[in-house]
This record gives structure tokens, C-alpha cells and sequence, in this order.
């Protein structure tokens, strides 16, 4: 019996000693030790400590039952300090009077807090000029939690909105005759210079339309040709140029304005096409350049029956939504043409356009003419979100994909020191005669 009592105590000392071991089997990993580092997948995490910053730390990853902590998102923290209406001032960017700031445009900046003007030719006399202009705004907007959008139409050819010290760019379907995407990115990278030496950072171009209809009252030359390879290669080909000197590029007019017999400044111009054929056609362009990683879309006024019978692409749910947000899977911002159109205006209320615009999956609603218009607008987008018809989450969506643009393209208020004319204008020179088209 001694004999089997000392073995019954050897075995339960060894047992003893056994259970005193690490959770993880090894002799010593004791219970203390993962706030080393030291800790083995199989603890479970449950005393591992973070680092005094708060940050992640190599071997101090949460264990089982331990959430990651979100990562940091400026932006969003960004949109949580914002108020209702400084939100909506985010949403709208508007035109002005004049070659001056006056108070009309003072109110917009401090009391709408718009997100941003756009320029024409009216706006803009000389060099000079056009610069003191476009630096009193940014500072009118100093006090304002997010920087301005200064927008300008700067295709080439007959859609131009810098001054006159400047050589003229060709119209772009003389880029597209000639072929070259070489030559199509030199021609976005100049357009990109002449801008981003204003401080300008938003420009409506390029064109990806495909001229179609020879009787196209509103696009011909402005595109880059007649078929969808064309215009695509051409197109991102400037898209890409006009990015790379820091100014976004807009690419226009979804789904396809190539085929229309009405200019939609004027009037609603109709397009009877089904869906199948805009992804045969219109839709090439655009859907290549999303692929590119196209930032900003502009939606044309265009009623195309067969997709939305009631509604214009400029605010229809199945075009913007549907098409342009499921489909083609765009993800980037998403601004209306101009309100103030003939298009809109003379067959709608422009306020309840701006609303289904946005409820539709839009971002901006750009208002380029009237002050007027552009109150009314921002009344109804005001009162729409005020009545719950934009919901909170709708509007947040909303204002955080363009703060989100504003923030990738780092947008800021300094002033601006003008750019090169005379080396500009070199370039422009010798790339018309190095590609026969001067």
C-alpha cells in the first residue's frame, strides 16, 4: 500500500505542475506576458495590452471578441462639424455677376456657404484681373470650413473662358483628327496650367460625347469625333492631362448628347435610343473613362423615354441612379448641368428639380445664372431637409462624397500668383505646329 500511495502523490504532483503551465502550452507564457508582445495566437487576447498612443502596434492585435478600432476618417470628422446649412451650401455651386465680388456673392459665401462659383466670359476681362478676382473670393471665404470649388467651361476651340492673353487651343475634333493621345494629354495638360495657375481647380471638360447627329445644333466640334474608340481614347487621354497639373477634371454630358437636334439651353431636347443602344454607343466614353477613375461626372438635360418617360437625365432616378451609380458602378461626384437652362427652366420649378437631382443620387446642383435661382434653390433644398423629405442620411451621403473630392485634390485657400502666359504660350505653339495644326 505504501508502494501506491507514493505513486497516486508522484501523479498528482505531476499533474499539479502541468496545470500551472502557459494557456498556450509553453512552459512560462504565463498570464502577463502578452502585454510583451509575447503572447501566442492561442490566448485569446485577453491580456493584451495597447500601446500608450492608442495605436495598433506590432503584436498587439485585438484577439478573439475584440472589435478593430475604426480607422481615423478626417473627412467624416470633417462633415460632423458642420452645420445643416453649411451642408447644404456644400451641394450647390452657383454663378455670379460681374467682374467683381459684390453682395450678392458676399451672402453666398457667409450666409449659403455655397460650395463653389463657376466663371464665364463675362466674369472675366485680362489676366490681371481674372486673378484679383478669383483671390478675393478665397479670401471672402476664409472664415468658412470648406474651401471653395472656382470652376470654369475650358474646353478649346469655341468653348473658352480665359483671357485673351492667351493663344487659342484648337477645337477638340481636330485633336481627335489627328489621333495622337499624345497629343490629347499635352492639349489637357495645357488647359490644366492655364487654370491652376488662377487657383482655379474645377473645369467642365472634356466632352465625351459622341457627335452623332450631324445636325447637332449644341456639340459638333467640341467633340472628339463621331465614333465611341475616338472619343474615348482622346477623351481620358485630356482628362488625364488636365488632372495631372491638380485640377479636376468634369467629364460631360451623360449618358450622350451626340445625338440630339436641340440645343438644351434652349429648349428639352429628346433622345428616343434604348438602352441598348446607348451601351453600343454613348455610353462607351464614359463608361471607359470610370474605368480610368474619372472623379466627377456632369448629367445632361436629356429625356430619353425608354429609360425614364418622366423625368430628364438631369434629375431621374433610373439615369442617375440606376444606370450611372449600379450599372456603370460610379462612385465619384456627380454634378448637374445648368439649371438655369431653357431646358429646365421653361418646362420645370428649378427648386424641385434641385431636390430630385439630389434625391436621384446627385451631389452639386450647379446653378451657373441669377441670383434669384440660386436662392430658390438653396430654399428648397433648405425646406426639403427640413421637412424630412432629404433625409439626414441622404444629405450626409450626400456632402461627404464632395468633401471627400475636396479633400483627394486637397482644395485650399491661398492665394494664387497668376499663371505663365509666355511659357504657356510656347507650348501651345509648338505643340499646333509639331502636330500640323497650326
Amino acid at each position: 500500500m505504501t508502494g501506491y500511495r507514493s505513486v497516486v502523490v508522484i501523479l498528482l504532483l505531476v499533474l499539479i505542475v502541468s496545470g500551472c503551465g502557459g494557456r498556450s502550452g509553453t512552459p512560462g507564457a504565463g498570464a502577463g506576458d502578452g502585454a510583451n508582445g509575447s503572447s501566442s495566437a492561442g490566448s485569446g487576447g485577453t491580456n493584451v495590452q495597447p500601446p500608450a498612443d492608442g495605436s495598433a502596434g506590432a503584436g498587439n492585435a485585438p484577439g478573439a471578441g475584440e472589435s478593430e478600432p475604426a480607422p481615423a476618417d478626417p473627412v467624416r470628422d470633417q462633415l460632423g462639424k458642420l452645420s445643416t446649412d453649411e451642408k447644404i451650401g456644400q451641394l450647390v455651386l452657383v454663378g455670379m455677376d460681374g467682374t467683381e465680388i459684390n453682395q450678392n456673392v458676399r451672402d453666398l459665401i457667409e450666409k449659403e456657404h455655397v460650395g463653389g462659383f463657376i466663371f464665364y466670359k463675362d466674369n472675366i476681362q485680362d489676366k490681371k484681373q481674372a486673378l484679383a478676382l478669383f483671390n478675393a473670393l478665397k479670401a471672402a471665404n476664409r472664415d468658412q470650413p470648406v474651401p471653395l470649388f472656382l470652376s470654369v467651361d475650358e474646353e478649346g476651340g469655341r468653348v473658352s473662358r480665359m483671357p485673351g492673353e492667351f493663344d487659342r487651343l484648337p477645337a477638340m475634333r481636330a485633336i481627335g483628327d489627328v489621333g495622337s493621345e499624345e497629343l490629347a494629354g499635352r492639349i489637357g495638360g495645357v488647359i490644366g496650367k492655364e487654370l491652376s495657375g488662377f487657383g482655379l481647380n474645377l473645369d467642365f471638360a472634356p466632352v465625351l460625347d459622341v457627335n452623332s447627329n450631324p445636325d447637332n445644333p449644341v456639340i459638333g466640334d467640341r467633340a472628339f469625333g463621331e465614333e465611341p474608340e475616338i472619343v474615348s481614347k482622346m477623351g481620358i487621354s485630356v482628362m488625364n492631362g488636365i488632372r495631372e497639373q491638380g485640377v479636376i477634371p468634369v467629364v460631360k454630358h451623360f449618358p450622350g448628347h451626340g445625338d440630339t437636334a436641340v440645343d438644351s439651353h434652349l429648349g428639352l431636347p429628346v433622345v428616343e435610343h434604348d438602352l441598348n443602344r446607348l451601351r453600343k454607343l454613348e455610353l462607351v466614353p464614359f463608361a471607359r473613362a470610370i474605368k480610368e477613375g474619372a472623379d466627377v461626372m456632369m448629367i445632361a438635360h436629356l429625356l430619353l423615354p425608354k429609360l425614364d418617360p418622366d423625368h430628364p437625365a438631369s434629375f431621374s432616378e433610373p439615369v442617375i441612379h440606376g444606370l450611372l451609380r449600379e450599372e456603370l458602378q460610379f462612385k465619384g461626384t456627380i454634378i448637374s448641368d445648368d439649371m438655369t437652362m431653357g431646358a429646365i427652366v421653361k418646362n420645370y420649378d428649378i427648386g424641385d428639380a434641385a431636390v430630385q437631382f439630389l434625391l436621384a443620387g446627385g451631389n452639386i446642383v450647379l446653378v451657373g445664372h441669377n441670383y434669384d435661382q440660386e436662392k430658390a434653390v438653396i430654399q428648397a433644398i433648405r425646406e426639403a431637409v427640413a421637412s424630412g423629405k432629404i433625409s439626414a442620411e441622404v444629405l450626409d451621403d450626400r456632402v461627404y462624397n464632395v468633401l471627400k473630392l475636396k479633400a483627394k485634390y486637397v482644395l485650399a485657400g491661398e492665394p494664387a500668383t497668376g499663371p505663365d502666359v509666355k511659357a504657356i504660350n510656347r507650348e501651345i505653339r509648338s505643340l499646333l505646329e509639331e502636330n500640323g495644326l497650326k
